[in-house]
């Protein structure tokens, strides 16, 4: 296996006497789709800017390769409905200087986003589904070895959001780059994403969606229905973890809703 994009080891942020995320091991690797799944308070924001720089941590280590560019979408975007940007100008705006899309690449994104028709049209009248497209987009003007989404389908609706969730296969596709999704919602995640990562503070489970949904221990967490049409199940921490999620015993209990 190449040389991961972005690792993290025994990541952890503590704020006053609570732990947000602690004993955090994953690796981001080129051409990989990862996702972080979790209920609200997880820590899955936490995490995400960590892995970004944006806060300090605790413990724990962040290495990247040498040079590693970053595409980001956050999870909506606020505008002033007075203020005048087309979609063409926010675009513009975010274009990376120094690492340019070619011509042809800007044509296959632009296409594959859907975003030709929607160029002159204000950022402010764009429905949720053409808003998270553009940022998409916008995000990959960086021409990014990771890209990192945040809820990216974040008020979409469900074909919205298997739309978006194909979109964002083809943008791997077509960039080879990698990829780190955060989302709470379990069953469009399973079959949009290489590597799964469940998260309660902690790492829970992780792994290709086939082999952890058919694990003893996903049952466990999930429910015998969680390789269904699930968008709120129960995760029962019925257990204790190694530093690296790995299930030990059964003695300690906590219900969380995700969805």
């Amino acid at each position: 296996m190449s040389e991961a994009l972005l690792t993290a080891t025994n990541l952890g942020v503590k704020r006053g006497d609570r732990w947000l995320i602690k004993d955090v091991n994953m690796a981001l690797q080129m051409g990989q789709i990862t996702t972080v799944i979790g209920p609200n308070g997880a820590g899955k924001s936490t995490l995400v800017r960590s892995l970004l720089k944006l806060i300090n941590t605790t413990t724990g280590s962040i290495n990247s390769i040498k040079g590693l560019r970053i595409g980001y979408m956050p999870q909506k975007l606020k505008l002033q409905e007075t203020l005048p940007l087309s979609v063409a100008r926010f675009l513009d705006l975010g274009r990376h200087k120094q690492h340019p899309l070619s011509p042809n690449l800007w044509h296959d994104l632009l296409h594959e986003c859907r975003v030709e028709k929607l160029l002159a049209q204000p950022m402010q009248q764009l429905s949720g589904g053409e808003t998270q497209r553009v940022l998409l987009l916008r995000a990959l003007l960086r021409k990014p070895h990771l890209l990192v989404l945040d809820e990216p389908v974040q008020g979409v609706d469900v074909t919205g959001q298997v739309a978006l969730y194909d979109l964002i296969g083809q943008v791997r596709d077509i960039l080879g780059c990698g990829i780190l999704m955060v989302s709470h919602d379990l069953h469009l995640v399973m079959a949009a994403t290489d590597e799964v990562i469940c998260l309660n503070q902690h790492i829970c489970c992780s792994g290709h969606p086939e082999q952890v949904s058919q694990d003893p221990a996903f049952t466990d967490l999930f429910g015998p229905q969680s390789g269904g049409n699930l968008a709120l199940y129960n995760h029962q921490h019925n257990h204790h973890h190694t530093s690296h999620g790995d299930i030990i015993d059964g003695q300690h209990h906590e219900d969380c809703d995700h969805g």
